[in-house]
Order: structure tokens, then sequence, then C-alpha cells
């Protein structure tokens, strides 16, 4: 089932979003020019909605709210400068969310279906970022991902084991994964470890952070 976004200009777009951010806490600082890019997402993705699955109908209404405030509660942990890797980016979320927050981040987003490819790649060119779309599955026979990460982020995504130790294999010293998910502890390569999490608004879902420890074993 498809989903239709209400209808927000951007000063009620801008409003909801930043209420949403104080909610939950208020720690997360939007640099200038990351409110109309994250305003072109949401048009691109109210644009697109109806004839693509890339937000559940449940949570069309509160769209804001759930996805884009919600991939924001990562920033905090997201460097202004590296390279970030976002896995089954769909409707841009959290990667596209965080590459508007974070414009001189190299960002790569990667997306397995096609068609949510195409929408990835309209968004990408209507918020003018210079992030990467990618149509590929991570672990495929093709890889293209770069050798080396500062930092992975997984949003209700379940990858298995070989392969998110292939991406903790890639990441710097200091590098992690951040993962959007419910109670469950997602099962990690022994190079990781939980250093951080935070509950995310409404459910029973959180955000980790998992990292690889500095070569000092910080």
């Amino acid at each position: 089932m498809r989903a239709t976004l209400p209808d927000l200009p951007y000063a009620s777009f801008a409003e909801r979003l930043r209420a949403g951010l104080e909610r939950a806490g208020g720690e997360v600082v939007l640099p200038a020019g990351a409110l109309p890019r994250l305003h072109r997402h949401y048009l691109e993705l109210r644009r697109w909605a109806p004839r693509l699955s890339l937000v559940g109908p449940g949570t069309a209404e509160g769209a804001v709210e759930r996805h884009f405030v919600e991939s924001l509660l990562g920033l905090p942990w997201v460097p202004v400068r590296g390279t970030l890797l976002d896995v089954g980016s769909g409707g841009g979320f959290p990667g596209l969310v965080l590459a508007a927050a974070r414009p001189e981040l190299d960002v790569l987003l990667v997306e397995a279906k096609e068609r949510k490819w195409a929408f990835l790649e309209a968004a990408r060119r209507a918020t003018a970022l210079s992030c990467r779309c990618l149509n590929a599955t991570v672990g495929g026979p093709d890889d293209a991902l770069p050798a080396e990460l500062d930092l992975v982020t997984l949003r209700a995504l379940r990858l298995p084991p070989a392969v998110l130790a292939d991406l903790a294999s890639r990441l710097r010293p200091g590098g992690g994964i951040l993962f959007w998910s419910g109670e469950e502890d997602p099962v990690l390569p022994d190079e990781l470890v939980i250093d951080a999490v935070r509950p995310l608004p409404g459910e029973r879902r959180r955000l980790l952070r998992a990292r690889r420890p500095t070569e000092a074993g910080g």
C-alpha cells in the first residue's frame, strides 16, 4: 500500500522538524542551509510516495517526526568530514538526511531496488547535494564500496553476519556503525563494541553506536 504525505510548505515543515528535535532532547543543532535541503527532500518524497513504497502508510502523516527527526538524532555521532556509507537507503533515511546536515561529508547511499535508487538520484538532484547513489547489493559480487569508511548507517535493516563483518573491516580506527533498531542488540563482529545507546521517540526502538576501538584501545 502506497502512502500520501501531507502538503507542508517550508514554514510548516521547519516548525515540525524543530519541534520534533526539541521534544527529542534538543541536542541536534542544524547548520545553516540544512533546513531548505531537508524540505526539498520532503517535497521529492511526497511526489514519489504515492507510486513507490518509500514510507509506510502508518507513518506518512508523521513522516517529518518519524523519518526526518529520527534520522537527525544520529547527527551528534556523525563526523563533519570523512566517508559515510548508508546501506539500504530507501527513502533517504538516514543517509540523505545526514548528508543534508553534513554537506562536507562524503556520503554514499546504497540501494538494491532500482526504483528506489531512481528516487534517491532525483532527491539528490533536488537537494543539490554531492552525495553519491549506488544501485547495488552490499556483499554482492560486484563490490564498488570504498575500502575505508568512517561511519556506516543502518536503519531498520539486518545484514548477514559476514556482510556486517566485511563492513566492520573497512572502518578506520575509531570508526563505527549506527543502528536504528528495536530492543534486540545486533550480533556484532568481534572488532566492534556498542559504546552508546539512545532511545528513539514513541516506541521501543533505539539508536545504537558500535565502534571499532582505536589502536590505543580507546
